[in-house]
């Protein structure tokens, strides 16, 4: 056995403490690397019957192998003799298991050697593990960090034991990210590596919305209030589509809380982003209603609603049309991501003037209808007619033209 005394327990209950490295890692860490060096000290490729054994009372470690009591030896390596092995404890039996101590002479440097390299690892592995764990439970919720630099267009953010990386998609078109503050973000993605998991981030997500909501109403927490669908384009706009499970609460009034002060905090932690708070309807008509709002919509009318296409044609009033629609088509976008329908927007004089199109065209009278029928048969018999004139015209020519060389051939 080698004397290591109690420092090597006192450096693991240290690094437990530091880094929440087990001790338990950090000692079958030790064993480990004690049978590796054994192995090669000894020149052995495959041993199963050898480990290491550590005693924590006497601060000894040594190396062990595995043998069964036998009658008559046929593998010294596995196997003893009932004799010798009485001699290391006297109650064994034949067909018992014993453990005897091979630890070599002047083991103790080639050992130290051998446990720095391996413990060095297992300790790297350990605390890559337990980042990728602590991370991989806080993937898809929402985080502090401090900006540390901006690197290829990728903002780094600090989060704790390892520094996040928030691509440029999934930043804020015009925000400026300064090194030292402090930013909220979504953790998006943890991907594991051969050193310390690669972190993303997002400051664009949508679920960002949500977990602010859920912070700052206390009814969403509780579940009164349910956050039916979000769609956001970041830095410009949301709308956030709420349901109250409770008659008595009323869910937009609920975010947005006394005096507005509910959702002003939220669009001040979003840098004034404007949001649109929609009351949720298992009524599609009523709900497409509300996720356009504030522009006002005189009618619905729904063009197909199964498994392959939600279509909806929608008729503002003339001087809502722009606001419908919103800048660039944004409000009609954040309407079709919030409700999963698609949504055509037309005002109503558009829906007039195309009814009096659609009128004029298919509305025929009985005595309109004959009369271009008749016209139709005319032209085409007069064009049937100048046919057959051509034909008999060209047949002329073609006698003439054969008469004429029958001539011309007689004279000859």
């Amino acid at each position: 056995m080698i004397k290591i005394g109690t420092a090597l327990f006192e450096a693991c209950e240290e690094l437990e403490r530091e880094r929440g490295i087990s001790k338990e890692v950090l000692i079958a860490s030790l064993c480990d690397a004690m049978v590796a060096a054994y192995k090669k000290h000894m020149h052995i490729k495959e041993a199963a019957n050898i480990e290491a054994i550590l005693d924590e009372q006497s601060g000894e470690i040594g190396v062990f192998r595995t043998k069964l009591v036998v009658d008559e030896v046929e593998d010294p390596d596995t196997q003893i003799t009932l004799n010798d092995a009485k001699e290391i404890a006297e109650d064994v039996e034949v067909g018992d298991e014993i453990k005897i101590e091979v630890t070599p002479e002047q083991f103790g440097r080639i050992a130290a050697q051998s446990a720095k390299q391996v413990i060095t690892q297992r300790i790297r592995e350990a605390e890559r593990n337990l980042v990728l764990q602590e991370f991989m439970d806080k993937k898809g919720t929402l985080t502090t960090g401090i900006i540390q630099r901006v690197e290829n267009r990728n903002v780094i953010v600090n989060i704790g034991k390892i520094d996040a990386i928030m691509p440029q998609k999934e930043q804020i078109p015009g925000e400026y990210y300064k090194p030292g503050n402090r930013i909220r973000v979504f953790v998006l993605n943890v991907k594991e590596t051969t050193r310390l998991p690669q972190v993303i981030v997002s400051h664009a997500h949508a679920e960002i919305v949500r977990e602010l909501f859920e912070l700052e109403v206390p009814e969403i927490e509780d579940g009164i209030v349910e956050i039916k669908s979000i769609s956001r384009e970041a830095g410009y706009r949301t709308k956030i589509a709420v349901w109250s499970n409770d008659p008595e609460v009323d869910s937009v009034g609920a975010c947005i809380g006394p005096r507005g002060s509910r959702i002003q905090t939220i669009v001040s932690e979003l840098k004034n982003e404007k949001i649109d708070i929609v009351r949720y309807s298992e009524d599609p008509v009523e709900y497409i209603v509300n996720a356009l709002s504030p522009a006002r919509v005189v009618s619905v009318d729904i063009l197909a609603d199964d498994e392959y296409a939600h279509e909806a044609m929608v008729v503002v009033p003339d001087d809502q049309l722009s606001l419908a629609i919103g800048r660039e088509g944004q409000n009609v976008r954040l309407a079709h991501k919030l409700t999963g329908w698609k949504i055509d927007i037309k005002s109503v004089s558009q829906m007039e003037k195309a009814e009096a199109q659609n009128i004029s065209n298919y509305e025929e009278t009985p005595e309109e209808i004959i009369d271009d029928a008749e016209e139709e048969v005319d032209e085409l018999q007069q064009e049937i007619e100048e046919e057959m004139n051509q034909q008999a015209v060209d047949e002329e020519d073609f006698q003439d033209d054969a008469s004429a060389e029958e001539t011309e051939e007689s004279e000859e």
